[in-house]
């Protein structure tokens, strides 16, 4: 069982979508194949802000540096030995295809599917299209996790599961994942839902989205109010059961949903 919440993808501030999903190793190995790369002997580990060697050391491959205030808000300050680029100059003179480490970091989910695919890197593609599958197309490779919202964490750890092709069968827990996500949004998650279930996995969805619940193959609805009123087994069963069920509040808006269908 897999409980898919909104906490921060990992707990470094190095951590970002692209090594979670484990895309990165992929992009290390192309660049550390290149032909200046190979002169130099620099290894995929050369290409990463997580280990000594191609780095900037001034500010361990953030980018920035955090001056600590005593009375209040702690300072951060681009770096000035990288210039907020993350690794040594030496680094940032091996390109592919005119880009280097960190104008890749820089991209776009959606901008770095089109250069892959644009040069013939079936297996970096592979490895981000669960992104934009689950709508995140537009959050950058090197984003920091803690510049990401609690939906956005949720739907990369999302991707992560749909990235793993030879996954035992799964229960998963999902906690109002269309939270802050418009309508077209949550289509493309509800189609990542689908590959889920349709690899033998299970999903189980805590939402009030009448979008997402008129979907469900079963719904269980609790209530009939929230707090000290609720938790009462109101309703259960298919979507047309439960918009049956003259007591249940979310039936009665599931059944105005069903019938503009």
């Amino acid at each position: 069982m897999e409980f898919i919440d909104q906490n921060p993808i990992g707990k470094s501030s190095r951590s970002n979508p692209v090594t979670y999903i484990k895309a990165y190793d992929e992009i290390r190995k192309l660049w550390a194949d290149q032909p200046l790369a190979k002169q130099m002997a620099y290894t995929p580990g050369f290409f990463s802000f997580n280990s000594e060697g191609g780095r900037c050391e001034e500010c361990k491959g953030e980018g920035t540096i955090t001056v600590e205030m005593q009375f209040m808000a702690d300072l951060v300050l681009e770096c000035e030995s990288c210039h907020g680029k993350r690794f040594k100059s030496d680094t940032l003179e091996v390109k592919f295809h005119d880009k280097n480490i960190f104008d890749v970091l820089e991209m776009t989910v959606n901008q770095a599917v089109e250069f892959f695919t644009e040069h013939g890197q079936k297996k970096i593609v592979k490895k981000l299209l669960p992104l934009q599958d689950v709508g995140l197309g537009y959050i950058k490779l090197g984003q920091a996790s803690s510049t990401l919202s609690g939906g956005e964490n949720q739907r990369v750890k999302l991707a992560f599961y749909l990235s793993q092709e030879k996954a035992d069968p799964t229960m998963f827990i999902f906690d109002e994942p269309t939270t802050g996500l418009h309508f077209h949004d949550i289509r493309k998650l509800l189609d990542a839902f689908d590959a889920l279930i349709r690899r033998g996995h299970t999903i189980v969805i805590i939402e009030h989205n009448m979008d997402v619940i008129k979907c469900a193959d079963y719904v269980i609805d609790l209530g009939p109010e929230g707090g000290d009123k609720g938790g009462n087994l109101v309703a259960a069963g298919t979507p047309e059961e439960v918009a049956a069920c003259g007591a249940s509040y979310t039936g009665q808006f599931l059944k105005e949903k069903l019938a503009s269908l």
